[in-house]
């Protein structure tokens, strides 16, 4: 493991819905000596009245509570790094959001790691899981819409033919290189 993990950082870790955030995330963090696995879809979990739901075509409280989402995940991230903490932070930011988080979280080293399998291979992963994220937008959709919107911005992987165990050994081998931020 490359001596970057020993110290702290971020590392943003994307994707659409199914495509294995949650997972790779906690399996990461889990791996790394001092880390912490930050969810950003908590932030919206904490909303007790007033949530705007995240749908295909979001509405203005929508966005205004998805950026405020991103903006105390990149200030919880910078703070734990600060502290000498590795985190891995885990949310779906995509489309014209993803450089505009890579922005907002100011601690360097930062390393955006992009899970992109296949749409069929997620519809499959959506379809078997319990929790359901899709509602209304199709996945095929979804997916095309996010490779067509998202800049090039990190590692990209397909890990449609990978495990999580195996997609954590290439973030650990590659992200520092390749997904590096500044």
């Amino acid at each position: 493991m490359s001596c970057v993990w020993n110290n702290p950082g971020v590392v943003l870790i994307t994707g659409i819905m199914a495509a294995g955030k949650s997972t790779v995330a906690e399996l990461l963090a889990q791996r790394l000596s001092r880390s912490v696995h930050l969810r950003g879809d908590v932030f919206r979990r904490m909303i007790v009245s007033g949530q705007a739901a995240m749908t295909a075509e979001l509405s203005d409280e929508a966005w205004r509570q998805l950026r405020l989402r991103y903006d105390l995940a990149a200030t919880v991230a910078d703070r734990y790094a600060a502290e000498g903490f590795t985190v891995v932070l885990q949310d779906i930011v995509i489309g014209a959001e993803l450089p505009a988080m890579v922005e907002r979280i100011r601690h360097r080293p930062l390393a955006v790691v992009v899970l992109a399998p296949r749409a069929e291979v997620v519809a499959v992963r959506e379809r078997d899981r319990p929790k359901q994220g899709y509602g209304d937008w199709p996945v095929a959709d979804f997916d095309a819409g996010f490779r067509a919107d998202t800049p090039r911005i990190g590692l990209w992987l397909d890990t449609s033919a990978q495990t999580p165990e195996e997609t954590v050994d290439e973030i650990l081998s590659r992200a520092w290189t390749a997904g590096r931020i500044g």
